[in-house]
């Protein structure tokens, strides 16, 4: 019989962010508890098309196999991560001592990285099979010349302006998949928002750096409509979308997109017309589905109304209005899913698991978008409170156990078609999918705050 294979070991890297394997300590990341060498059936290849990404001000932890105990790198070197490819899920987080005067991570989510092997390691599962936004399935050339004939034949369209910019200046999967006519079509149509979430991406927020700037100008009805029919035209099963990460709230907008999706649904009753939101005015979900929309995902961070507003700083609305708009959609028979962004150590403890239990009853919910929270885990601790941080069930447990008590409940990373809608649910994990022979699995960056 073949032995186990042996633990990843440390990697770090130096000032130059030059990657090194340690000699005998071995990796170690956390999930709310004490750091610990992760068990095997968290570990697995770096999927292809993640990011490595060196910490600065991070000293690496590692552990000594010889005596038990952990070990902190001289300051001198940076602690290492792994920015997670799409529809991967994050299973802990790396293990690192903050030195005084480190900056605050940006907006991506951190996993730990080891080395074993030859290979590099993480602790990580794919939770949607399908490859919308697999990186080897993306021609740059081809994006761009797509985009130039989009602009040729519809030069004035604001919505595609905006998404020439996603697609070829912050490389957005969704946006050059409109482009490339496939899958999903992101509709972005509200530059203001009813929220100041600690983790937006689209707009500085106090304690980081947004990853891009926000739509400035808002698309009209006809605009929306003109490019939904577009790709609804030249694409099987597809999906458009309102509410996107270059945008505020959509439902700010609810008489555009309403007029929107009334005039989608005049020229035609194919494709999915969905919309992203933070849910927070059941009174203009109630008039989108009665217009057609199809589905709603709703985004959250948990179940309970104070860690909720802990981070997304609701204006003018409650998570009592969430959850309403989430019974707005039920009451009409459409499709409800959660964007839920998970953070090992706080989602997978037994308050969270339970609150998200009573809303998955309530309001009848069909599927769960498994996404990795994209924020310095150190400041969500601290945002949330040490008492809601701790050592949990794990998220592939958090999954099981939802999907025992919801034998119907979904588990994915995009926003399916609505052909899909009445599908058998599938399993919860998913193997990797590979690319085609000589593509390069991702790059070096260094995460730091600008």
């Amino acid at each position: 019989m073949a032995s186990a294979p042996p633990p990843p070991r440390l990697v770090y890297a130096d000032r130059k962010g030059r990657i090194f394997d340690h000699p005998h300590l071995l990796m170690v990341g956390h999930a709310g508890g004490e750091p610990a060498v992760p068990p095997p059936g968290e570990l697995c290849e770096v999927p292809h098309g993640s990011d490595f990404f060196t910490l600065p001000g991070r000293r690496p932890i590692g552990l000594d196999p010889a005596t038990g105990k952990l070990e902190v790198l001289d300051g001198k070197f940076d602690a290492i991560s792994v920015f997670l490819a799409p529809a991967w899920l994050r299973l802990r987080h790396p293990a690192y001592v903050t030195q005084d005067g480190a900056p605050t991570l940006p907006l991506y989510a951190y996993s730990p990285m080891g080395f074993r092997r030859g290979r590099f390691l993480t602790t990580a599962v794919r939770v949607d099979p399908e490859p919308r936004q697999d990186p080897w399935l993306f021609d740059r050339a081809l994006i761009e010349q797509r985009v130039r004939e989009r602009r040729a034949a519809r030069p004035q369209n604001t919505l595609l302006l905006q998404l020439e910019r996603c697609a070829l200046e912050y490389g957005c999967r969704a946006a050059q998949n409109a482009f490339l006519g496939r899958y999903e079509a992101p509709l972005p149509a509200s530059e203001g928002c009813n929220a100041t979430c600690v983790g937006c991406i689209s707009m500085d927020p106090v304690n980081t750096t947004a990853a891009h700037e926000r739509i400035v100008r808002s698309p009209s009805a006809a605009e929306i409509a003109e490019v939904a029919l577009h790709h609804i035209a030249e694409v099987p099963r597809p999906v458009v979308s309102f509410g996107q990460g270059c945008e505020g709230e959509p439902l700010l907008r609810a008489e555009v997109l309403i007029d929107a999706v009334r005039r989608i649904r005049a020229a035609t009753p194919h494709g999915t017309i969905n919309l992203n939101s933070n849910a927070s005015r059941p009174d203009a979900v109630e008039q989108l589905a009665e217009a057609g929309l199809d589905a709603i995902r709703v985004s959250l961070n948990s179940a309970s109304p104070d860690p909720y507003a802990r981070y997304y700083r609701p204006r003018n609305y409650t998570f009592d209005a969430v959850r309403e708009s989430a019974r707005t959609m039920r009451r009409h028979g459409r499709w409800i899913s959660l964007n839920y962004l998970v953070f090992p150590g706080f989602s997978d403890t037994e308050p969270e698991l339970s609150a998200m239990e009573d809303l998955l009853e309530d309001a009848q919910v069909d599927m769960i978008q498994m996404r990795n929270l994209n924020i310095d885990p150190a400041l969500y601790r601290e945002l949330q409170g040490a008492d809601r941080v701790r050592e949990g069930i794990g998220l592939v447990g958090l999954m099981e156990r939802f999907r025992r008590r919801f034998p119907r409940l979904r588990f994915g990373y995009f926003n399916p078609p609505k052909e899909t809608f009445s599908a058998d649910p599938g399993p919860i994990l998913h193997p990797a999918n590979l690319p085609p022979k000589g593509f390069v699995a991702s790059g070096r960056r260094t995460a730091m705050a600008t």
